[in-house]
């Protein structure tokens, strides 16, 4: 007998075990910071709707180590917005919306992709609806966050750690 993967079939050939597929769970979900400010209201929410505000949003994303298949992940929403002639703040919103996981039949060497892309791309959306509900509290029209490429996202984070790894060693 073999200590191989190697399981036999029904006419007696073997074939080598399929290798399980990734997989990821939630295993719960939390917002851990939220703040809503519109530092000029009620004076930007009187008169007509202002059009085209100039909208601001930045995006960070942090993972804390997985420890025993499970791992705790933030996303991080800062937007301001701003109009009229004066760049008025409207409101500024920050979101950091936390997510605990559980990450099965993942290679080392694909951790991070999945921690840094599938784990944002599961919360976002989440993130986003509490966004729009903050907006919207506040007396604006709700701001939907068009889609997040966190794939983009994490390949100009590689690139400029290379880059920052380079210039050291030079």
């Amino acid at each position: 007998m073999s200590d191989t993967n190697d399981h036999a079939t029904a006419n007696g050939s073997t074939a080598e075990a399929p290798s399980a597929a990734p997989a990821v769970s939630i295993l719960t979900q939390y917002i851990k910071d939220l703040s809503f400010e519109s530092p000029n209201a009620p004076a930007v929410l009187r008169g007509p709707p202002r059009t085209n505000p100039n909208i601001n949003i930045g995006v960070n994303v942090q993972a804390n180590p997985v420890t025993g298949g499970t791992g705790e992940f933030d996303v991080r929403l800062t937007l301001n917005a701003k109009a009229g002639e004066n760049k008025d703040m409207l409101f500024h919103v920050e979101l950091e919306y936390g997510g605990v996981f559980r990450l099965a039949n993942v290679r080392q060497e694909h951790m991070l992709p999945f921690l840094f892309i599938e784990c944002p791309r599961l919360l976002f959306p989440f993130a986003r609806q509490i966004i729009a509900d903050a907006t919207r509290n506040g007396g604006f029209p709700p701001l939907m966050i068009d889609p997040i490429d966190f794939a983009q996202l994490f390949q100009q984070r590689m690139a400029e750690e290379r880059a920052r790894q380079q210039v050291q060693t030079v």
